[in-house]
């Protein structure tokens, strides 16, 4: 499948055609290979079930029309599974017909002077992996969960018989998952094609003792198919174990050590979002009229680089063709750039109240919003059927003199350690900053500067404020991991962040004193 070659040919066929100003071709083919995981200690099952892939190829056409009034007016169209140049005029046709006039359009995008820094960086192991190789890799995580859980003293003093063990219920279920994309791109202001190809592994497993109501996860996230081990499994196990006779807690304000999993979250749904320009545009961000002002503790950095070789979130080019690259978000506490594509960037540096929503003057901006990180995400790869919007890439966030996780621990001496959330959104609109979100495990006491007894899933409620936080950070862990959470398209290398006072509530039916 020669992508560069189609965008070639159907750029050639589409330049020609009546009313067509300007034209930009996107090619691309993602596969995405899934295995599940269900093992269950009790109720016959086969452990690694459901191998299936879904794959999808197409063409995207966005232009710009002559219109009828002498305003240009721009559309989109899409073609699936037709490459071909004739597959490329449908797309076209499909764009005229729904093109319209943008008073906010100002040009397709435009090559800087910025250059491609990452090429032929995928993994052709993991590219071209086989059907036997992608069962092997669930396998290797339901092994590596069964080899922690047959380890485990705890579980021996419960279970002492291979009988007892059984009843207790030990399941393992999740998945892994291998995102293989191809894509290709010219455009009247970029004639000569540009392509790129990506793939990514993770795992996301979940284990149980059921009998124990005791539940715990493990991620992992790569780019080599050699990298790819039983780590997700083995921790979630691990942590399955761990969460035995979990205790409740009561509504109040805690210092909170925030794992790997829950500042990557918080990343995806508050932080992220309220740093795009579209987000400033439209006046929805919490840091609105805040560019070079301080947003967060001076200790705390937050990039994002989508060219760094062997992170999962790089790529070499954007879906709008324009290098990926390194963007400061926040350094030493200070808001210093916004991600962007080139329509964002466009519309917000000629926007007539720029400045009062940047806090700068906009010509000094231009920096800031360098438009690389166009891209047309869907969830399952880089989509021919969408037009280009804001996407992270990889999230790095870093803090002033990190620890171990054991001395911000006993740092810490009284509170909470939060290792899984989920339903994070944020509350009262993004601009106000207040969020919610519950604690669904992996998570602990803190008491006399020691990790104590676990929390009980789904017992407590975090309703706070984003921008607190940032002010609240008192410590940052060395270990960052890559961490990708249920729907976002970037992965976040986070570390444990720890945060003062953190306001949990009680979830009805769990408050203090109630059964």
């Amino acid at each position: 499948m020669d992508l560069s070659r189609a965008v070639r040919e159907a750029l050639a066929r589409l330049s020609g055609q009546p009313g067509v100003r300007e034209v930009e071709v996107f090619a691309a083919f993602n596969r995405s290979l899934l295995t599940r995981l269900n093992y269950t200690s009790h109720i016959v099952c086969n452990g690694v079930e459901e191998p299936k892939s879904t794959e999808m190829s197409g063409l995207g056409v966005q232009a710009v029309f002559d219109g009828p009034d002498g305003r240009p007016r721009v559309g989109f169209g899409s073609e699936p599974s037709d490459l071909t140049p004739a597959g490329a005029l449908r797309a076209l046709d499909k764009a005229r017909q729904a093109a319209v006039h943008d008073p906010e359009f100002r040009s397709l995008p435009r090559p800087g002077a910025a250059r491609r820094a990452l090429a032929d960086y995928h993994d052709p192991q993991l590219m071209e992996i086989a059907d036997a190789a992608l069962v092997g890799g669930g396998w290797e995580g339901i092994g590596g969960g069964l080899r922690a859980f047959m380890a485990s003293s705890r579980l021996a003093d419960l279970a002492p018989g291979e009988a007892e063990l059984k009843r207790l219920g030990l399941i393992l279920g999740g998945d892994v998952t291998i995102v293989q994309t191809r894509v290709a791109l010219a455009s009247t202001a970029m004639p000569e094609p540009q392509s790129d190809d990506s793939a990514f592994m993770s795992a996301s497993i979940t284990a149980m003792v059921e009998a124990r109501d005791a539940k715990g996860s493990g991620w992992s996230v790569g780019t080599r198919l050699e990298h790819f081990t039983d780590e997700a499994g083995g921790e979630a196990a691990a942590n399955a174990v761990a969460a035995i006779d979990g205790t409740r807690v009561p509504t109040g304000d805690y210092t909170v050590i925030f794992g790997p999993q829950p500042v990557a979250d918080l990343c995806n749904n508050l932080i992220i979002p309220s740093c795009q320009a579209g987000a400033f545009y439209s006046s929805s961000t919490p840091f609105l009229g805040k560019l070079d002002r301080m947003v967060a503790v001076p200790a705390l950095s937050i990039v994002d680089h989508g060219a760094v070789p062997g992170l999962a979130g790089s790529r070499g080019i954007t879906c709008e063709g324009l290098p990926t690259g390194r963007t400061d978000l926040i350094r030493e506490g200070r808001l210093v750039g916004l991600l962007s594509h080139w329509y964002d960037t466009q519309r917000l540096l000629h926007d007539a109240h720029a400045r009062e929503k940047l806090g700068v003057d906009p010509a000094d901006a231009a920096a800031a919003l360098a438009p690389r990180n166009g891209f047309r995400y869907d969830g399952s790869g880089r989509s021919f059927e969408a037009t280009p919007g804001t996407s992270a890439s990889n999230v790095i966030i870093e803090g002033a003199d990190p620890v171990s996780l054991d001395a911000l621990v006993a740092r810490v001496r009284d509170g909470l350690y939060v290792g899984r959330i989920w339903y994070t959104y944020p509350i009262n609109g993004l601009r106000a900053g207040d969020f919610t979100c519950t604690v669904v495990g992996d998570s602990f006491v803190i008491r006399d500067g020691r990790i104590a007894e676990p929390l009980l899933a789904n017992a407590i409620r975090i309703n706070d404020n984003v921008t607190r936080l940032l002010g609240a950070i008192v410590g940052t862990t060395k270990d960052a991991r890559g961490t990708m959470v249920w729907g976002a398209d970037e992965v976040v290398y986070a570390p444990s962040l720890a945060v003062t006072g953190v306001h949990a509530d009680a979830i009805a039916g769990f408050a203090e004193g109630v059964d």
